[in-house]
């Protein structure tokens, strides 16, 4: 293909030559006549393992031509690939500069060509501005439309400064945010052939699964630093706790926990947290990271009960629970999210109505017993056998099971306007989806 690349930093030079390297004809763009010249002579622009030979090679190979003109890339390739810098700005946003004058630029380029032309954003970039900053830009300036004239796409890249060629290679997948048919074919031509799964998505949701990447990369390496810490005050290990800790691929190093939900709770999480905190302190150790889980979990409750509170008629306060224990399946109402979000709301004045199939008053035994003693000491004369008993009383409906027979049992028993808050994802076709309103969904 003729490819042109704009931005030749870390990402675009490796990008400029990995390409070149594979068959493909590439034009490099950038405004520094330097990184020009160095790659028209063979060199790196950037410090990277493996670039000097590589360069070298793709720069004798003839592929490679370089220019400061947008428009001459954009006519003379059929994808452009944008890499340029979106460095953060004095207040922590986002300086986006660079690529909106970019935007501009191409614009204009484009409104000169016949044929339509895939324009593959790389740069990080903030949910939503692909669709509602860059192409509003391009449209006024090339007069054409996105999907039709053009297709704007958002492809973050996955590129570790010093292994970035070995990671082009060999990436942990494609993600595509892309609108049209044409622009994943052309892309899927370009980059299929990587031993990696190609996933299509939305535009915004590569916007932000970039973010959320980068921002869980920087999660653990404070987890194991924070981890770390104790350890060095404890006198343990660190090193042999957290290679312990990977050895677990059922639930550490997998897709456990890694899904939207309500807040977490039960016997083990808060109160080991809160064990983990204290120790840090009589070893005056400081836990930034690990001493704000309990503060965000609470927070996430506090989203549920101003749902609840929006979400109920004005002048009717009788609110049903289905579910209540921590984790559905089981009876435990230790520290359950649920259980706290009632109390809130008892004590606001609610008036609530629970079933949850699981718990039954004369089998709670010991902590169990104790907790729910001390936090809803009322709870028999809240407590029902039976969902219907539940639903007919309720004027908003809290949902925190996620038993697929209760919610179905749920869904023939719903009274006509009657809403749900849900706080499990519902899955979809099994109830109304006009009658549901979700966290965070």
């Amino acid at each position: 293909m003729k490819i042109s690349i704009f931005g030749l930093g870390y990402v675009g030079a490796v990008s400029l030559a990995c390409l070149a390297r594979d068959g493909h004809h590439v034009i490099g763009v950038d405004i520094d006549a330097t990184k020009l010249r160095l790659i028209t002579e063979g060199k790196t622009p950037v410090v990277e393992e493996g670039m000097v030979e590589l360069m070298r090679q793709v720069a004798a190979s003839g592929r490679v031509s370089v220019t400061t003109d947008a428009a001459e890339a954009v006519l003379g390739s059929e994808i452009s690939l944008v890499c340029v810098g979106t460095p953060s700005a004095p207040n922590g946003s986002q300086d986006q500069g660079a690529i909106l004058r970019l935007a501009a630029q191409m614009g204009k380029a484009l409104a000169g060509k016949r044929e339509p032309h895939v324009v593959v954003f790389r740069s990080t970039l903030v949910p939503g501005t692909v669709e509602g900053v860059l192409r509003p830009i391009v449209e006024r300036e090339s007069g054409k439309k996105d999907g039709v004239d053009f297709h704007l796409c958002f492809q973050p890249e996955f590129l570790r400064e010093g292994s970035s060629i070995k990671d082009y290679d060999k990436p942990p997948f494609t993600v595509v945010g892309a609108n049209a048919a044409p622009a994943h074919d052309k892309l899927r031509a370009l980059f299929g052939h990587l031993p990696c799964k190609y996933l299509e998505t939305s535009v915004r949701s590569a916007e932000m699964m970039k973010y959320c990447c980068n921002n869980f990369h920087a999660l653990k390496i404070t987890f194991a630093n924070e981890t770390a810490r104790l350890c060095g005050a404890l006198g343990v290990d660190p090193f042999e706790v957290m290679d312990l800790v990977c050895q677990d691929t059922q639930l550490n190093i997998s897709r456990a926990y890694l899904k939207p939900g309500f807040a977490f709770g039960g016997s083990c999480l808060p109160k080991d947290l809160r064990a983990t905190n204290y120790l840090a302190k009589t070893r005056d150790v400081e836990l930034p990271m690990l001493g704000a889980i309990l503060k965000s979990n609470e927070e996430h409750l506090e989203l549920a009960f101003d749902k609840v509170v929006a979400a109920c008629p004005p002048g009717r306060r009788k609110v049903g629970f289905v579910g209540l224990s921590f984790k559905t399946g089981t009876d435990d109402l230790r520290e359950s999210p649920l259980v706290t979000l009632a109390e809130r709301l008892i004590g606001k004045g609610y008036e609530l109505r629970i079933y949850d199939p699981e718990v039954h008053l004369a089998q709670l035994l010991g902590a169990n017993k104790s907790f729910i003693e001390q936090h809803l000491p009322h709870i028999g004369q809240m407590l029902h056998a039976e969902l219907d008993a539940v639903v007919a009383g309720s004027d908003l409906i809290v949902l925190g099971s996620s038993s697929r027979p209760v919610i179905e049992a749920l869904a023939a028993r719903l009274r006509p306007g009657q809403q749900i808050i849900d706080l499990v994802r519902v899955p979809a076709g099994v109830l109304p989806p006009e009658r549901v309103a979700g966290l965070c969904w």
